[in-house]
């Protein structure tokens, strides 16, 4: 636990039987939130107190949802969430475990008919504390002070008592205690030490505490008339004196007057192990919850229970662990509690044997035992009968009817689109990824690289269920809502690739409802947006989702033809954009024109792959023949930068527009004497550079290298430190084997390169000519391969042209 929320939630109990005088009324249980010792000292109190009502600390607005904490289908962890009607992101949680002090009053008042109550200040209150800023002639509300001078009760109470751990020190004095005894006299031993603290530290920081306490003091007044002394109350430890000091009923109805209200809605939702262990709300931040869980549900001897459940996560691992290693766990861990002064042993004595004996000293696999067993990943669960938004509700039904349950462990899950069940799953994950509900995020797929094949990475986290609040302002139904959502996103949009991206995800999610506004949207923002930059960046979103036709069957026929208008609009546009640019606009140029490049390959394809005539694939080849005109000036205009027009050289040559002949002319044109080095150099950036396989085609094609080198070691001593960035950054992102290659052919030398004494001194499988007895070597495997069992002579020639 840390900061203010531990500060609120230090308590003491112990697990006892027999009576005991009850002594002050009404009857005040200082807890310790999420502390199983005090949540059975807690019980054993209530047994012996039998009191007439339960006044437990929490929002009131949940009195009415106490009856659900009895259902057989509510499981712990859980939390109470509140959150704002009208702003469903302000929200609070207040979370219980089954070893919660406030989670056991609940269930005993349940068990024994008896009315429970939660009394801290209204989540009205809270939820709006921080919204509002008081009024000029109000009285300011008491703010809370810099975290630093906080007072941690737990962690002083330790040092006084000579420990410097105040986990450790509170496993002693509560948890390892035994039974038996009086019930009430350790809570009556924590009020008189919190007393003290009060009393030298007043809120210690908590100046709020001062507003929440008055409620609660009237909330016990109430109840007292109403039932008289017979009152219970459960709450931390540190508000326990408050709640016994006399102060007046003016008093704190004075401290309750103007506080900031906002309209609430509260309900139960499942909580985890995993955010237990966080410091958020109620939670007060807990380091063991999977611990803690452990000691309050095994009946005896929790050292030898908890080691046998650590062997047996290990061997789930497939690590060699025996019951000679329990035994002797449990041995070391008693024998480190004794040497450690300590009563029993506790989470560190046996996690230091967990690390010498199973582990073997290693800190791996105890990174595993932490993680599943003293953390965990336990998942709590809520009744339907909980109430909810719309939305939620639609979502449980979605997720139980394709089988997606939520789990608080992260999973990936491989979805075929083909099937409709996978398909029907990748709509839901897009579409809640619309309404910011992060339960899924895409992962790079380990299989197909098709358009048929998703991967998806998913964990549910108890905060989804505020982002579910939240967004069922856009409707009752993930389908209603996620249409909706688009639509208001598509109006919004403040540029065009915005909107080019959020077509594609109205096609990913199916969104037919959308898909006209999105579409109008964008034809209007593509006819008024001028910069070729916006354009070329709103192009390649458009025509991936081209290829979701297919595999998804969505109608994208208007998206091609938009499609197609932006790109022959970029073709327009773009030689004259790149004129005349500086070198960081230049470099941002050059990724424009690869993303153009790329989508023009795929709108190519869709086009001609969705409607599947002779025409359409004319077309398609068309555009590209296009493109290829467009690279073609962009190559040979000197307004350009180099970096530009190496790189359009570059395309052309991968695309089959360009010879190599020709490509290696235009670069022996550039590296040419009367060329700037700076200018040079930016074209081999362009041509080699930016992660497009440039390292391999000077690899094979020794031309082109020796006119680089060439290049290189003629650059002027004054010049070279001008181009030495530039041209590290091109062959630093080569692959090392790449480098090395390139090192080696450089190392011999151009001569060395192009004679036969290169053969025998060079590196492996460099020659002067084609190894042809080697190259025939791979025909038997390509005749396998292509399934060729009767080889013709032609067939036979075509293989060894393709082997050499």
């Amino acid at each position: 636990m840390t900061g203010d929320e531990e500060a609120q939630s230090v308590g003491v109990g112990v697990a006892v039987g027999g009576g005991g005088d009850v002594g002050e009324r009404p009857l005040l249980l200082g807890v310790r939130h999420h502390g199983p010792g005090s949540a059975r000292a807690v019980r054993a109190a209530l047994e012996a107190a039998r009191p007439r009502v339960v006044l437990i600390e929490g929002p009131p607005e949940a009195d009415a949802l106490i009856p659900l904490a009895g259902d057989e289908e509510m499981r712990p962890p859980v939390a109470l969430l509140a959150h704002a009607v009208d702003e469903p992101g302000r929200s609070a949680f207040w979370p219980l475990a089954e070893f919660s002090p406030e989670w056991v009053a609940i269930r005993w008042a349940l068990e024994h008919r008896v009315p429970a109550r939660f009394i801290d200040l209204p989540a009205t209150h809270t939820l709006a504390w921080d919204k509002e800023e008081p009024a000029a002639e109000e009285e300011p509300l008491p703010q809370p002070v810099d975290e630093a001078v906080r007072v941690d009760p737990l962690a002083v109470l330790a040092e006084a008592a000579g420990y410097d751990d105040p986990e450790r020190w509170w496993e002693d004095v509560v948890e390892h205690r035994g039974t038996g005894g009086d019930v009430f006299a350790p809570f009556t031993v924590l009020e008189e030490a919190m007393g003290a603290l009060r009393e030298v530290y007043g809120t210690g920081g908590h100046e709020r505490d001062l507003v929440r306490e008055a409620y609660m003091r009237l909330q016990v007044r109430a109840a007292q008339r109403e039932f008289g002394d017979d009152v219970a109350v459960v709450c931390g430890a540190w508000h326990v004196p408050a709640l016994r000091r006399k102060v007046t009923v003016a008093a704190d109805r004075a401290l309750l007057k103007g506080l900031p209200k906002v309209k609430a809605d509260m309900t139960w939702v499942p909580w985890t192990h995993r955010r237990l262990a966080r410091a958020s709300g109620y939670g007060a931040g807990i380091d063991s919850p999977g611990w803690y869980g452990h000691l309050f549900g095994v009946p005896d001897r929790p050292v030898e229970r908890w080691l046998t459940k650590v062997a047996g996560l290990l061997r789930e691992e497939d690590r060699i662990v025996s019951s000679a290693h329990v035994i002797e766990a449990v041995r070391l861990a008693e024998t480190l509690a004794v040497m450690r002064g300590r009563p029993l042993p506790g989470l560190t004595e046996t996690i230091d044997a967990v690390r010498a004996v199973m582990c073997e000293g290693s800190d791996v696999p105890l990174a595993l035992v932490h993680d599943r067993l003293v953390v965990g990943d336990v998942l709590g669960e809520v009744p339907e009968s909980a109430p909810a938004v719309p939305l939620q509700r639609d979502l449980t039904r979605l997720q139980r009817r394709l089988r997606l349950k939520p789990e608080p462990l992260e999973r990936e899950v491989e979805l075929d689109l083909r099937k409709e069940t996978d398909a029907e799953r990748s709509r839901l994950l897009h579409r809640l990824r619309l309404l910011r509900v992060a339960w899924g995020e895409p992962a790079t797929s380990r299989g197909s690289t098709g358009t048929f094949r998703e991967s998806w990475r998913l964990r549910w986290e108890p905060e989804l269920s505020v982002r579910v609040a939240e967004a069922g302002v856009w409707g009752t139904t993930v389908l209603a809502a996620a249409t909706a959502k688009a639509e208001a996103d598509a109006v919004a949009a403040q540029a065009l690739a915005e909107v080019t991206a959020l077509a594609e995800r109205c096609l990913l999610a199916e969104l037919p409802g959308a898909l006209p506004v999105v579409m109008q949207v964008l034809a209007d923002r593509a006819a008024l947006d001028t910069d070729v930059g916006h354009l070329a960046q709103a192009l390649p979103a458009l025509v991936r989702s081209l290829r979701y036709g297919d595999v998804r069957g969505t109608d994208t026929e208007a998206l091609a033809g938009v499609a197609t208008g932006l790109a022959e609009r970029v073709f327009v546009g773009l030689p004259p954009a790149c004129a005349a640019l500086d070198t960081e606009a230049a470099e941002e140029m050059r990724r424009h024109v690869d993303a153009v490049h790329g989508a023009v390959g795929l709108l190519g394809e869709g086009t001609a792959a969705q409607q599947g005539d002779e025409g359409a694939r004319q077309g398609g080849v068309g555009i590209r023949e296009r493109w290829h005109s467009v690279l073609r000036v962009l190559s040979g205009r000197d307004t350009v930068p180099g970096v530009i027009r190496g790189r359009a050289v570059r395309l052309l040559l991968d695309g089959g527009a360009l010879a190599q002949d020709e490509a290696a002319r235009l670069m022996g044109l550039v590296l040419s004497p009367g060329t700037v080095p700076g200018d040079a150099a930016a074209w081999i950036e362009g041509f080699v550079g930016g992660g497009s396989g440039g390292g391999m085609l000077l690899v094979h094609d020794e031309r082109l290298l020796g006119l680089v080198d060439a290049w290189l070691t003629g650059v002027p001593a004054e010049a070279f430190t001008d181009v030495l960035p530039l041209l590290r950054r091109t062959f630093s992102a080569y692959e090392p084997g790449v480098r090395r290659t390139l090192g080696e052919l450089v190392r011999r030398g151009p001569g060395a390169r192009g004679s036969a004494a290169a053969v025998g001194s060079g590196t492996p499988g460099y020659a002067t000519d084609l190894d042809t007895e080697r190259a025939d070597a791979v025909l038997p495997v390509l005749s396998l391969l292509l399934g060729l069992d009767d080889l013709a002579d032609g067939d036979t020639n075509d293989l060894v042209g393709m082997a050499r």
